[in-house]
C-alpha cells in the first residue's frame, strides 16, 4: 500500500526503528495469554482448582525461561519489567538483611548504565552506601582491567549490562565478573537487549543476577524477570505476600508471565537466524547513512556491537546545530519512528547520559537518533528511514540558515 493522500505512510507500511524501546507483541504470544484472560483466572496461590491450575502455568513458563538462560527454575523470580528487576538487584544485594549479612554495601557500575542502575545507585548513594561510577572507553564499555581499584573489601555488588541499550555496545560481561568475584563482590548484569539476539548463558557469563524484560523479545510489557543465582545472598525489596519465594510479594501476572515465557522461548529459538538478518540491515542503513552524510555523521555505535542498533549524530552545519526534538519530531512525520535514545525530562529532550560520558559535544549529542532493527524490520524500512533522514536534515538546515 502506497502513500495516503495526505502524504502520510498508511500505519501497515510505517517504519518502526525503534525496537529497543518496545516491541510488536508476538500473535504466538498473545494466544498463549488468551485463556488466562479469561477462563483460567485463578490465583495461583489459592488452592482450589483455578488456583492451582493458574499455579501450573507461572512454574512451567518459570521452566521455560530457565532453560533459556541455562538456570534453574528457582533461579527465575517474576517482577514487572526489566526496571524492577534492576531495582530488585541493586537492593536485594547491598541493603536491608543482606547488608547486615555481608557486611558489603558499596556498588560499583559505570556512566553508561540505564537510568533504572544509575538512578537506583544514585539513591543508594543518599542512604549513605559508598557507590563508584566508572567511566566507559572510548566505545562504550567497562573495562574489566579498571576494576581492581574500585572494588574493595566493602563492595557487595558490580553491575553492568551486557549490551548497552542506546548505543549496542557488548560489555565484556564475563571477564568483568571475573574482576568482581576475584574482589569477593558479586555480579549482575542488565541482559535486556540482549535476549533474542545473543546467546545467554549463565554459568557460561559467570554472573549472580540478570535481568530480563518481555517486552524486548515479543511479549507483554509489564513483566520481567531476575536471575538469582541459589546461594546468592539477596532480600526481597517487595514485601506483601510470599510469592516468589519470599523474593518478590504481590499476585503473578499470570498470563504476562506465560506470554513473557512463549515469546522469549521463540526468540531464543530464532536468535542466530534473526541477529544475522537484523545485522545485515543495520550495516545497511549504517552504510546508507554515510553516503548521505559523509563527514558530518557521527557513528556512535561500534562495529562489533549488539546487530540491533545503530546510533547516529549529526555535527552542526554552517547554519547552526540541529535541534534534537524537531529531527525526531520531523522523522515521524515522515512516517519514520525512532528515538533519541535519552530520557525525556520535564518536557524537553535532554542530550544522552551515554554519549555525554563518551566525551560527545553537547551540539552533536544533542542532534542523535537510534534506529533500532527487530523482528518485523524489512529493507523497505532501512531504505525509508535514510532517505526520510535526508529530506528532514536539508530542510532543518534550511530553516536554520
Amino acid at each position: 500500500m502506497g502513500a495516503s493522500a495526505c502524504g502520510r505512510r498508511s500505519p501497515s507500511t510505517v517504519p518502526y526503528l525503534d525496537h529497543a524501546a518496545t516491541t510488536p507483541l508476538r500473535e504466538e504470544a498473545l494466544a498463549a495469554m488468551l485463556p488466562f484472560l479469561r477462563e483460567t483466572y485463578g490465583n495461583p496461590s489459592s488452592l482450589h482448582g483455578p488456583g492451582r491450575r493458574a499455579r501450573v502455568a507461572v512454574d512451567r513458563a518459570r521452566e521455560r525461561v530457565a532453560a533459556v538462560i541455562g538456570a534453574e527454575p528457582g533461579e527465575i523470580v517474576f517482577t514487572s519489567g526489566g526496571t524492577e528487576a534492576d531495582n530488585a538487584a541493586l537492593r536485594g544485594v547491598v541493603t536491608g538483611a543482606t547488608r547486615r549479612d555481608t557486611g558489603r554495601p558499596g556498588l560499583v557500575t559505570s556512566a553508561v548504565e540505564h537510568e533504572a542502575v544509575l538512578q537506583t545507585a544514585q539513591a543508594l548513594v543518599t542512604d549513605g552506601h559508598p557507590v563508584t561510577i566508572l567511566p566507559p572507553d572510548a566505545a562504550g564499555r567497562l573495562d574489566p582491567a579498571g576494576l581492581g581499584d574500585a572494588v574493595g573489601e566493602g563492595t557487595g555488588l558490580v553491575s553492568a549490562m551486557l549490551v548497552n541499550n542506546e548505543i549496542g555496545t557488548i560489555n565484556p560481561i564475563r571477564e568483568i565478573a571475573d574482576a568482581a568475584h576475584a574482589a569477593g563482590a558479586l555480579m549482575h548484569t542488565d541482559a535486556v537487549q540482549a535476549a533474542g539476539l545473543l546467546t545467554l548463558d549463565v554459568d557460561a557469563l559467570d554472573v549472580d543476577l540478570l535481568s530480563l524484560s518481555s517486552h524486548k523479545v515479543g511479549g507483554p510489557k509489564g513483566v520481567g524477570a531476575l536471575f538469582v543465582r541459589a546461594g546468592t545472598p539477596f532480600a526481597g525489596v517487595q514485601t506483601g505476600g510470599s510469592q516468589e519465594r519470599k523474593r518478590r510479594g504481590g499476585t503473578e501476572n499470570v498470563a504476562g508471565i506465560v506470554g513473557f515465557a512463549e515469546a522469549l522461548v521463540l526468540a531464543d529459538a530464532e536468535r542466530d537466524e534473526a541477529a544475522t538478518r537484523i545485522g545485515s540491515l543495520r550495516d545497511q542503513l549504517r552504510s546508507r547513512l554515510v553516503d548521505a552524510f559523509g563527514d558530518r555523521l557521527v557513528v556512535n555505535t561500534p562495529a562489533d556491537a549488539a546487530p540491533h542498533v545503530l546510533n547516529v549524530s549529526l555535527r552542526p552545519s554552517a547554519s547552526g546545530p540541529l535541534d534534537g526534538e524537531m529531527l525526531l519530531t520531523a522523522l515521524d512525520l515522515e512516517g519514520v519512528h525512532a528515538s533519541a535514545g535519552s530520557a525525556c525530562t520535564s518536557g524537553a529532550l535532554e542530550p544522552s547520559h551515554v554519549l555525554l560520558a563518551l566525551r560527545r559535544d553537547r551540539d552533536v549529542a544533542a542532534a542523535t537518533v537510534r534506529f533500532s532493527l527487530g523482528r518485523t524490520t524489512t529493507e523497505a524500512d532501512v531504505e525509508a528511514a535514510a532517505g526520510a533522514l535526508r529530506r528532514v536534515v536539508a530542510r532543518l538546515d534550511t530553516v536554520a540558515a
